[in-house]
């Protein structure tokens, strides 16, 4: 059975929308004041000279993380493009030469035209392999193309763009964790 909701009576002066028209009109020409008498108030960036400033937990563009042999975290095991609702990851996955992973992707790929941008896919991902924290949130093309990342446009991202606090980044090739988990990747004891 439907409920009904009763609609509030207007009065006279709300009825014939002059106050109300007034009212905004105020409040436009009071932002317009406001910003012409003092531009430091303006909230809005000169932009492109101005880039905003964008927080570290924003959801941008992906990034795959990197072991410290600069091979990709990924195992292939499809979690990201299954928990995916866009279904915009296509993964093809092949034997790994490593005997500590069973396989790798020998294609990745994400559309970003379909992207939703969600996060699920980094929910997903058992080995913290997929990430969207590269604060890359302004994406320009010419054709669809562009907008298809692979594997080597995910991997090309650098340790010092990011803060020292990100131990995963920091282990990556060219961060500042890279030799002491190069040496326990070598020894067998790195995960």
């Amino acid at each position: 059975m439907a409920k009904l909701v009763p609609r509030p009576e207007l009065t006279f002066w709300e009825r014939i929308y002059f106050v109300e028209i007034f009212k905004g009109l105020a409040t436009t020409f009071g932002h317009a004041r406001r910003t012409l008498t003092n531009p430091a108030a303006s909230i809005t960036l000169m932009y492109p000279e101005v880039q905003p400033d964008i927080p570290r937990d924003y959801r941008a563009r992906h990034r795959l993380m990197k072991r410290p042999d600069a091979s990709p975290r990924c195992v292939a095991c499809y979690m990201c493009s299954t928990a995916c609702p866009a279904r915009c990851i296509n993964i093809v996955a092949e034997e790994s030469p490593d005997h500590h992973i069973e396989k790798r992707p020998a294609k990745f790929e994400i559309d970003l035209l379909l992207c939703v941008f969600c996060g699920f896919c980094v929910e997903a991902c058992p080995c913290d392999a997929i990430r969207m924290d590269t604060k890359q949130a302004i994406l320009a093309g010419d054709n669809r193309a562009d907008f298809v990342v692979d594997k080597a446009k995910l991997m090309d991202w650098d340790p010092k763009d990011y803060p020292d606090t990100d131990v995963q980044s920091q282990k990556a090739p060219g961060g500042k964790l890279h030799a002491q988990a190069l040496e326990e990747f070598k020894s067998g004891t790195y995960h």
